[in-house]
């Protein structure tokens, strides 16, 4: 299961932290090394501070964009510690551990990390389905990004060996992280084609259904649908027109 978890840096600026990340990896058995536009990679000091995880590097798929490093994945758990204006569901670590580990054993799943500074922005949690946030002192909130990584990695290294459970309902073929991004921007397309956007209120509303979706984890045939209907409501007012 730890095989199918990849651990997402985005836009890394500083490449000690891509080092951090990957021995916090090594620790836990995670594999899986995923760049996003690394500021400075392949770097000396990344490999210096992976102190003996280099093979975890020699491995690392460098990507030119968030939607390249998610392609294929059936759950996506983003990393935020900032509150937003549209409500995502937010887990704990050990539940996200758990989540994860659970959605492993059907499939690619990723854990995303944003920026040192910023973390992800607004369109990049878009991409999640479910977020997680670290406790912290308040008063001191501030966490490496080595440090978060170990964090959730030591959470799921834990929940890998809780042993099999029960067998339950069939797993559902979930759609993918792109084609859940293909149907959103469908969506877009066929919501302005029938008039129903307003060009000051689009964004927020398009954020809102993006996180009902994201939400129902819709599988595969599910999307197929919902598409099938996107291009009637097209193709029907075409016709009025």
């Amino acid at each position: 299961m730890l095989n199918h978890i990849r651990i997402v840096l985005v836009d890394t600026s500083h490449p000690g932290n891509i080092g951090a990340a990957a021995r916090a990896m090594k620790n836990m058995c995670l594999q899986q090394l995923h760049l996003v536009t690394p500021h400075h990679y392949p770097s000396e000091e990344a490999t210096s501070r992976a102190s003996g995880a280099d093979d975890l590097l020699a491995r690392a798929v460098v990507h030119s964009s968030l939607d390249e490093a998610l392609e294929g994945c059936r759950l996506v758990v983003g990393t935020s510690a900032r509150p937003r204006t549209v409500s995502w569901p937010v887990l704990s670590p050990r539940e996200a551990a758990a989540k994860l580990v659970e959605e492993a054993a059907m499939g690619e799943v990723a854990l995303v990390f944003g920026r040192e500074k910023s973390g992800l922005s607004n369109s990049e949690l878009d991409r999640c389905n479910f977020l997680v946030h670290i406790p912290t002192n308040e008063a001191y909130s501030s966490l490496n990004l080595g440090a978060a990584v170990q964090v959730l990695g030591y959470e799921v290294y834990l929940a890998s060996k809780q042993g099999d459970k029960a067998p339950g309902e069939a797993p559902r073929n979930l759609a993918t992280a792109e084609m859940l991004q293909g149907f959103h921007e469908h969506l877009a397309q066929a919501l302005d084609d029938v008039g129903f956007t307003d060009p000051r209120q689009s964004e927020k509303l398009l954020r809102r259904l993006r996180s009902l979706f994201q939400r129902a984890r819709p599988d595969k045939d599910e999307i197929n649908i919902l598409r099938g209907i996107l291009s009637a409501m097209q193709g029907g007012k075409s016709m009025r027109r």
